[in-house]
């Protein structure tokens, strides 16, 4: 098969196209034929060896986590697909070799689900992550009717998602924090723009005077306390990026993990029309490395997908 691979932890420039062997099919492994693979912020993590530490890594490496594709094979013991089926997936594993930057990828079961109807392959491929994160997040703060709702980041690819689930769980406001070029693109997604920077905490006290009711952080830092102190229960704080600090504030840290029921929910409302992946910028699978430093500068609305 073609693919992306690294052959030790370094800089982007050695993300290179590569003939490699097939890969193996487990007995609860489904091999997928990857149409859009997402690039998210912690593949370039992985490729720097930030992960290194937490989840070991098998070289030649193949990155990404994101796909959409079809159904190819599958092992014995895989009862939920079956070749010619379309799906999307969260393809994480216990160690880091077979990536979704390729033409195949085997795919354990529990990380897949029916790629959504009403989706490209693009945009499907942009979902798993993001979406799962954006969706247990705000499951573990019991996002519901009648909440106020702060995002950060709320144009970014895990945030543009947040501010849509939030509202399909029932939130009744959504603030999303984003620089200024991008409030009309918040205000599409059905959330309040703020800008983030100096001032944060006076800007949020102007349109939410009554507090917030779950905060979700996707950077660290500042704006964890920053919601602290606006929040009516400090254990509706959430963070994606700083356990430590969003423990010690009496919050809770969520690292996303592969479900195939959270991933069903998400495509279902995809297909009802309450959930739109915004895609930003599309590469062939040869620019891997052009799309890892697009990601990596920080300023995409939305996603990137490379297309396999």
């Amino acid at each position: 098969m073609k693919a992306i691979a690294i052959d030790a932890y370094g800089p982007a420039d050695q993300l290179a196209l590569r003939d490699l062997p097939d890969p193996p099919v487990g007995p609860d492994t489904v091999l997928v034929r990857v149409r859009g693979a997402g690039v998210n912020p912690v593949d370039w993590k992985v490729r720097e060896g930030h992960l290194a530490a937490a989840i070991p890594g098998h070289f030649p490496l193949v990155p990404g986590w994101d796909a959409a594709g079809e159904v190819v094979a599958v092992g014995p013991a895989v009862a939920g697909f079956a070749v010619g089926d379309e799906v999307i997936g969260y393809v994480r594993r216990d160690d880091l070799q077979y990536g979704t930057y390729a033409e195949l990828v085997p795919a354990p079961e529990r990380c897949l689900a029916d790629k959504p109807a009403q989706a490209s392959w693009a945009e499907a491929a942009g979902l798993p992550l993001a979406g799962l994160t954006a969706y247990q997040a705000l499951q573990a703060a019991r996002t519901g009717a009648g909440d106020t709702v702060l995002v950060h980041g709320a144009s970014g690819g895990v945030g543009h998602l947040a501010v849509q689930v939030a509202r399909a769980l029932g939130a009744d406001r959504v603030i999303g924090t984003a620089s200024e070029a991008n409030h009309d693109f918040v205000r599409a997604l059905g959330a309040e723009p703020v800008s983030y920077g100096d001032g944060l905490a006076d800007r949020l006290c102007a349109v939410a005077p009554d507090g917030i009711d779950v905060a979700l952080d996707l950077f660290g830092g500042e704006a964890l306390d920053v919601s602290a102190e606006l929040l009516t229960r400090p254990a509706r704080l959430i963070s994606t990026a700083d356990p430590e600090h969003v423990t010690r504030l009496g919050g809770s840290y969520v690292f996303v993990k592969p479900s195939t029921q959270d991933l069903t929910v998400l495509a279902g409302l995809v297909d009802a029309g309450r959930l739109t992946v915004h895609v930003e910028r599309t590469f062939p699978l040869a620019q891997a490395a052009d799309a890892q430093r697009l990601v990596a500068a920080g300023h995409v609305r939305g996603k990137v997908v490379l297309e396999v």
